[in-house]
C-alpha cells in the first residue's frame, strides 16, 4: 500500500470505520490513471481514489440523491441507468472500470461485464459472496439471508442475481475473462482458507482474455 493511500486510510479512520475493500481497490489502481466508477453511489470511493492516488475519476449513478451528493462533493458524475449499457463511452477509454457491490443488482449481468471490458483496459468487480457460511446458515434455518453486506429483506431487495465465488469463477472461465487478481475479505480480514465458505465479500481484478 502506498504512503498516500495509507495516509488517506489513517485520516478516514478518524471519522468512519476502515473500508478494507476501498484499500484493496486502491492497490489495483495506478497512480494518476483514468477511472470510471459504475453505480458510484455518493462518490465515496471516487473521493478515496482521488485523494490517495490523484486519479482522474468519473462516476455513473442513477439515483437522484446519490447523483446530487456526488455533485456537491465535487465528483464528476453522469446520471444514467447502467442497464442501458455504456454505449456513450469509447473502447478502452479508461485504465480501470469499477463495479463495486452493484453486480448483484444488475438484470443483464453478462452485458455489463462485457461492456466494462470494452471500455476499460482492466476492470474491478466486487460483490457479496452468497456462499458465505452465515448466509448458508440462515437459509438452513428457512430464511433468506439478511446481514450488514446484504441488508435487505426478501421483499424489498434490489438484488436480482446473487452468486457465490465459485459461480463467478465459472462465469469468468465460460466467458473467457482473465482473472488477474482475486481478494476475498470478511470485515477487515483477508480470507485465504476456504474463501467461498468463510469470505463475505469477493473482489476481482479482470481483463479480457
Amino acid at each position: 500500500m502506498t504512503d498516500a493511500i495509507q495516509n488517506n486510510v489513517n485520516s478516514t479512520n478518524t471519522v468512519q470505520q476502515f473500508r478494507q475493500d476501498f484499500a484493496v481497490i486502491a492497490s489495483w489502481v495506478s497512480f494518476a490513471s483514468k477511472v470510471l466508477d459504475l453505480g458510484c453511489g455518493d462518490g465515496e470511493l471516487l473521493q478515496f481514489l482521488r485523494s490517495g492516488l490523484e486519479v482522474k475519476g468519473y462516476g455513473v449513478e442513477k439515483d437522484d440523491a446519490n447523483w446530487l451528493a456526488c455533485m456537491q462533493n465535487g465528483s464528476n458524475v453522469i446520471q444514467m441507468d447502467l442497464e442501458d449499457g455504456l454505449s456513450g463511452f469509447e473502447d478502452q477509454s479508461f485504465d480501470t472500470v469499477i463495479l463495486s457491490q452493484t453486480l448483484q443488482a444488475m438484470h443483464n449481468t453478462e452485458e455489463i461485464v462485457h461492456e466494462m471490458l470494452r471500455v476499460g483496459r482492466e476492470i474491478i468487480v466486487t460483490f457479496p459472496n452468497f456462499g458465505y457460511w452465515r448466509n448458508r446458515l440462515q437459509i438452513t434455518n428457512g430464511r433468506m439471508p439478511v446481514s450488514k453486506i446484504l441488508p435487505y429483506q426478501w421483499y424489498d431487495t434490489p438484488n436480482v442475481h446473487l452468486c457465490t465465488i465459485n459461480d463467478f469463477d465459472e462465469f469468468c472461465k465460460n466467458h473467457k475473462i482473465t482473472i488477474l487478481e482475486r481478494c476475498v475479505i470478511t470485515n477487515t480480514k483477508t480470507i485465504h482458507f476456504m474463501p467461498n465458505l468463510l469470505g463475505n465479500l469477493a473482489m476481482y481484478r479482470l481483463k479480457a482474455a
